[in-house]
């Protein structure tokens, strides 16, 4: 029933306070009763896109906490899910920890591409999760680097190290795809996540530092021994180019790995010329044009053998650009500046230098003083001014074993 009431307060012929109350006779309906049919319609609707946008918003949630341990790529796991895999993983189980990273990747995107390279990353995240399904989970850490946890005895390790590598390979018209690989065993090696992943990351560079370091100096080898029997003194003079470009490279501070690069295109940045005839290469005067010309193919025939070692792809773009100048007046792009490979930069110095000192069929040698004073002279045209100052500097640290001092 429907009620009111009002309070009288006191007034001049009234000395009390009176509540007045007021009842309805008749029982009042609920507040639905009072509805339209239209306001209950709305009332409905309302209801419905609010049930709506509940379930919509849980959705939403659910797929950000998805895409949030989902690699968008690959469609496994990523990081951020395989820390919180390891943070509330059994303690008492053991478990094998295995972090890869592909070799030859690199390559295979800078010469068909990044998405070409895409798609390989999904062809073989698809095939590592199948083979270790059964075993255990597949993660992309990012780039081209997985992991892989699984639940395994002492005695699995190695079988499951060589089903995952094998998923990982893959090989083609041009290309080849390896994995390099660090394991730790949890609980036994340790038991904290953290130092899990560092000890693997550590032990799979190491495997793949040694690995590359062994491919590319097996290549190198076979390289300068097939030069040293095509010409002797072109692979003396390649032997001192190499040393005193490594010596160069790192007084300006290159990354050991780049410096390996240096090196072995310093070796073998002149190994175009065995395709060149001796009549051109120990001419007594002056190329004529087209002989000139047949010269200055030299490096992109260098590039082509070196390349061909997958070990030795980095070291053949260096091959390539090694007889260009900072000017843009070299070959065989005319690259300009900074625009040349820095290692390219220290090899042409280094080779200017040591055919100055070791002398040319068409010339005679000159001594280190001159052949430094040349380079100075050519500093900022044909050579990079801070890779001369470099050299020079090395030069000095070393004049008792150079040529002609």
């Amino acid at each position: 029933h429907g009620a009111a009431f009002e309070r009288v307060g006191r007034t001049g012929h009234n000395a009390n306070e009176w509540i007045v109350v007021a009842v309805a006779r008749a029982p009042t309906g609920s507040w639905l009763d009072s509805l339209g049919a239209s306001q209950i319609a709305v009332l409905i609707g309302a209801l419905l896109l609010l049930g709506f946008a509940i379930a919509n918003l849980r959705s939403s949630q659910r797929e950000l906490r998805e895409a949030a341990l989902t690699d968008s790529l690959t469609g496994l796991s990523n990081r951020r899910s395989l820390v919180a895999d390891l943070e509330n993983r059994d303690p008492s189980a053991q478990y094998l920890l295995l972090l890869f990273d592909l070799d030859g990747f690199k390559a295979y995107n800078d010469s068909f591409g990044h998405p070409a390279g895409d798609v390989l990353l999904a062809r073989l995240a698809r095939k590592l999760d199948m083979a270790i399904k059964v075993e255990g989970s597949a993660y992309r850490m990012g780039g081209d680097e997985f992991c892989v946890i699984a639940a395994v005895g002492v005695d699995d390790v190695e079988r499951i190290e060589a089903i995952a590598t094998a998923a990982l390979t893959e090989h083609g018209d041009g290309f080849s795809i390896t994995a390099s690989c660090g394991a730790v065993l949890m609980p036994t090696e340790t038991a904290d996540s953290s130092e899990a992943l560092r000890k693997a990351d550590q032990r799979m560079y190491a495997r793949k530092s040694s690995g590359r370091a062994s491919a590319a100096r097996q290549s190198t080898n076979v390289l300068l021994t097939l030069l040293s029997e095509r010409s002797p003194e072109l692979g003396v003079h390649l032997g001192e180019v190499a040393e005193l470009c490594e010596a160069t490279g790192e007084k300006l501070g290159l990354p050991e790995e780049e410096v390996g690069h240096l090196l072995r295109a310093a070796a073998l940045h002149d190994i175009g010329k065995a395709a060149i005839p001796d009549e051109i290469l120990d001419k007594p005067g002056p190329l004529e044009a087209s002989e000139l010309a047949f010269i200055r193919r030299h490096t992109l025939i260098g590039e082509r053998i070196v390349g061909a070692a997958a070990a030795l792809t980095e070291a053949a773009k260096l091959v390539r650009w090694s007889h260009e100048r900072v000017d843009g007046a070299g070959y065989p792009d005319g690259l300009t500046g900074h625009g040349i490979p820095l290692g390219s930069r220290i090899i042409a110095v280094a080779d200017a230098f040591d055919a100055m000192v070791s002398g040319r069929p068409y010339r005679p040698s000159v001594e280190v003083p001159a052949a430094l004073a040349e380079l100075r002279r050519c500093a900022g045209t044909q050579f990079d001014p801070d890779v001369v100052a470099a050299f020079e500097t090395v030069v000095a640290e070393r004049r008792e074993v150079l040529v002609g001092v």
